[in-house]
């Protein structure tokens, strides 16, 4: 702390602190009303949830009718000491050495239910040991269709989880294993995987089996019914999916529309003359000529605009984010 009567001056101290000046005489505003509310409902959003992060934090704010941006819950969150139980990037980097081998189903578009199954077998961590869970999706809507338990890797848990899945009445058109009894990684469900330990497996002392079970199936219906999931548009996977163009399905892409073609050379109604070819190639190399002397013309208006005290384009942010913070929660 910087003392007013010490034998250093106060800038002396600022330098030595590492401080500005400004520091000493700008008292810190403290955050706003609705910013204290939304603090509580993030703290007890994330007492229920300790794995949600900023963007997962604002989707359920969203659903309670809070206007709120991820950066906006991600500053906060930081001014609160939260952070995500979650491991780091970069933790499940393959080996150099390990091959890697071609994918068939690459080029294949999947965007409807049904259209491809996934499978994939991971171990559970116990107390005394380890289990092993394997799960059946479905590659479109991200949802979890199946999924059993065993403390052996054989083939017997495998074909009953899948007949579980079948058993609902739709068949797949391609069940996507990947390579062998034992798979290897897929991308959608190793995702499941690494969801499913950070939000429920290593949040819990898991003693045996039994209670293993309890907390996957409580688990999985989370997953499948409330968890709102970003490569579906933050829907949930037993959600409808969207008409085609709607958030979470690939967009079509955009008609180009077709004008007329040109009159020749000539002249219009009113004695305007209509450009020839000649014209129109002149015409075209002058455009990017043109469009820097407009910009640099709409630059110098914004600044003269400025320093005459007119209002300009951070007060209407500032009155933005003042009703942002109004329409917050009660």
């Amino acid at each position: 702390m910087a003392e007013r009567s010490g034998p250093l001056s106060l800038s002396r101290q600022c330098e030595l602190l590492g401080v500005g000046r400004a520091s000493l005489y700008r008292e810190p505003a403290g955050e706003s009303a609705a910013n204290l509310a939304l603090m509580r409902r993030i703290d007890e959003l994330y007492m229920a949830f300790p794995f949600h992060g900023g963007r997962q934090m604002s989707r359920h704010l969203r659903r309670e009718g809070v206007v709120a941006g991820r950066h906006r819950i991600r500053r906060l969150m930081r001014l609160m000491g939260l952070e995500a139980v979650c491991p780091g990037p970069r933790t499940g980097a393959p080996h150099p050495e390990h091959r890697v081998h071609p994918y068939l189903l690459g080029d294949m578009e999947i965007d409807a239910p049904n259209q491809a199954w996934c499978s994939d077998i991971t171990y559970i961590p116990v107390r005394h040991g380890f289990l092993y869970l394997v799960a059946v999706m479905d590659w479109a809507t991200r949802r979890v269709l199946s999924w059993r338990l065993s403390n052996t890797i054989d083939a017997a848990f495998c074909v009953e989880a899948l007949e579980a899945a079948l058993s609902g009445g739709a068949a797949p058109e391609v069940f996507n294993t990947d390579q062998g009894a034992q798979f290897t990684s897929l991308a959608f469900i190793e995702r499941l995987w690494r969801s499913l330990k950070c939000e429920a497996i290593y949040l819990h002392d898991l003693s045996d089996g039994f209670e293993a079970e309890r907390v996957i199936r409580c688990w999985m219906k989370f997953y499948n019914e409330v968890r709102p999931h970003s490569s579906l548009g933050g829907r949930t996977p037993v959600a409808p999916l969207p008409p085609p163009g709607k958030s979470g399905q690939p967009r079509q892409p955009a008609q180009r529309r077709s004008f007329p073609s040109r009159q020749p050379t000539g002249t219009k109604p009113g004695g305007r003359k209509v450009l020839g070819e000649a014209g129109r190639r002149q015409r075209q190399a002058a455009e990017p000529r043109l469009r820097i002397a407009l910009t640099a013309a709409r630059k110098t208006a914004r600044l003269r605009s400025h320093s005459r005290g007119t209002e300009h384009q951070g007060i209407h942010l500032s009155q933005a984010l003042e009703l942002s913070h109004e329409t917050g929660p009660p």
